[in-house]
């Protein structure tokens, strides 16, 4: 295989370790550049971490223009980039050093910040893996009643705190992360029509998957019922233990899309129908582009 370098987010610990570790050890000429902390299983010589707090957008930009460093003074081609992590609040309220909300920030905002420093210094072919969830649907089939559905709203609304009825409760919490995932789908879809020609981006759900520490800011309740019982879902048909889920996505790298896809775990599949919408697509394009200010750069 030829040389090439693979930046992520989301690789300390879940899914994204797990598909860290599989990066590793399927390409041995792969460097995998960690935008984050990165823990003992993934330290080596072929793994670069770059700190970063993907809530801050001054530390988003430090960090993608210091990939962007590393790539002048000798890393190998950029090919590769999983926007692997996500976090939920219990409340619609917890708010960034920006004024962001912090769920839409972290699963959104810092995606397009790091694409728009980054997207010309793809070496083609290459893949953007953006993951997302099936909360975005808003029904049972995908839910199983544990998330609330999305509810949209315009991008400058929800990248306040407070966006939803009663904000500081944990159902608002979940209606923000459920929304965050249908933004990111938006987003997959308008990255696709602006991505530099060669640059194919998906977005990748890894289904229900207990245990990836998503639940680490909610009550003891629902951090209790995570850790000792949804677990025991990843032996029926109904969820995804972690080490499938992370092995999927790190196929989603190498698997045969069309740019915008979305992959159902191991599959292309249609979203949700609300997700797809041109002019919710480009007015959230905006809005990012307004957010993130100074810190886009000019071209």
């Amino acid at each position: 295989m030829e040389r090439s370098t693979t930046v992520m987010t989301g690789a300390s610990r879940g899914i994204g370790l797990v598909a860290a570790q599989h990066l590793l050890a399927t390409d041995r000429d792969l460097q995998l550049v960690v935008l984050g902390r990165v823990p003992a299983e993934l330290a080596g010589p072929r793994v670069t971490a770059i700190p970063a707090d993907l809530s801050s957008l001054a530390d988003v930009h430090r960090a993608a223009t210091e990939v962007t460093t590393l790539l002048d003074a000798g890393l190998p081609p950029l090919r590769g980039l999983i926007a692997n992590a996500g976090i939920q609040h219990a409340d619609a309220r917890t708010t960034t050093v920006d004024g962001h909300e912090a769920t839409f920030a972290v699963n959104v905002i810092a995606n397009h910040l790091i694409l728009r420093v980054l997207a010309d210094r793809f070496t083609t072919p290459a893949r953007v893996v953006i993951t997302t969830s099936d909360t975005h649907f808003g029904d049972l089939k995908h839910n199983l009643g544990m998330v609330p559905a999305p509810r949209w709203r315009d991008p400058e609304v929800l990248a306040a705190p407070g966006a939803f009825p009663k904000p500081d409760s944990a159902p608002a919490g979940r209606t923000a992360y459920s929304t965050s995932k249908l933004a990111t789908v938006h987003q997959v879809h308008e990255l696709a029509r602006r991505l530099p020609p060669g640059v194919e981006v998906l977005a990748h759900n890894p289904g229900f998957v207990p245990g990836t520490g998503l639940t680490r800011n909610a009550g003891p309740a629902v951090r209790f019922t995570a850790k000792h019982f949804l677990p025991l879902l990843a032996r029926t048909p109904i969820a995804t233990d972690v080490t499938t889920a992370g092995r999927h996505l790190a196929e989603s790298l190498t698997r045969p899309i069309t740019s915008g896809d979305y992959v159902d775990r191991d599959h292309v599949a249609d979203s949700a129908p609300q997700s797809y919408d041109r002019d919710r697509e480009a007015r959230l394009w905006a809005v990012l582009d307004e957010l993130c200010g100074t810190w886009v750069p000019a071209r």
